[in-house]
């Protein structure tokens, strides 16, 4: 008896350390890193970002370590389900439709979509107004779906991209009419540029829940509630301490968080 307790004893503490590894297991955290300011990368390619500093917040909130993944946005949903990345953090808006094949923490923002067009250009209903004209969307995004099912069907041609810096650069190169995306990045990611000069945002906000959700939030896997709670819990620890507002400082001068 006492051989056999012994081989216990051993097994467990053999056992142990890889225990420890499997806690110890970093998050790996997807994002597309062509989305200024919520996610691009310096000339000597560091990662930064509203979501880059809000994820790094998160993570040592909930005390785990993160390690980032840079996935085009319409690579990101696919990566979740086969388990490269377990969560997903880019300006991801919550929909129903994505709601089908992940879920999704609580949001983490929310902002209005815009669109960015030569200054002096009116824009009163967007259906009507931009017909014959090329708008450019991101891939895979609420704006590519909302352009798909509203626009192109009203003779709009929609333009879509891997990544919203190729709206920008054909925009400026004056190959669209007009680029359809969140509003802080169509205006600091290339209005307040020098690409920019000559653009405005124009016309009415883009912001109906069918088409645009309810704020953005960090894509999961389906079923994993544990880490969706997590991730609410720290989201909600980062409001309450301060740390959300040092980080909203540090990018925007109103609150992007949103009603």
């Amino acid at each position: 008896m006492n051989k056999i307790a012994l081989l216990g004893a051993l097994t467990l503490i053999l056992l142990a350390p890889l225990a420890g590894a499997e806690e110890a297991k970093p998050l790996r955290i997807g994002m597309d890193a062509a989305y200024p300011p919520f996610g691009f990368k310096t000339p000597d390619g560091q990662l930064v970002g509203f979501d880059y500093d809000i994820g790094n917040a998160l993570c040592a909130e909930m005390q785990v370590k993160c390690v980032w993944v840079e996935q085009e946005f319409d690579g990101l949903i696919p990566s979740l389900k086969v388990r490269k990345i377990d969560a997903a953090l880019s300006s991801m808006s919550i929909t129903e439709d994505r709601l089908k094949s992940v879920d999704f923490s609580n949001k983490y923002y929310h902002t209005p979509g815009k669109l960015a067009m030569k200054a002096g250009t009116v824009i009163n209903d967007p259906v009507l107004d931009l017909k014959g004209k090329k708008v450019g969307v991101q891939r895979a995004t609420t704006y590519d779906r909302y352009a798909s099912a509203e626009l192109a069907p009203a003779g709009v041609e929609v333009v879509r991209y891997g990544s919203q810096n190729e709206v920008f650069l054909d925009l400026a190169a004056g190959r669209l009419d007009a680029s359809l995306a969140d509003i802080i990045n169509n205006n600091d990611g290339f209005i307040k540029t020098d690409a920019g000069k000559g653009f405005a945002l124009v016309g009415p906000d883009f912001s109906n829940p069918k088409y645009f959700g309810n704020g953005a939030g960090i894509a999961l896997l389906k079923g994993n509630k544990a880490l969706a709670e997590k991730f609410n819990l720290a989201i909600a620890a980062i409001r309450a301490n301060g740390k959300y507002q040092q980080v909203q400082d540090k990018y925007f001068t109103f609150d992007v968080y949103g009603q």
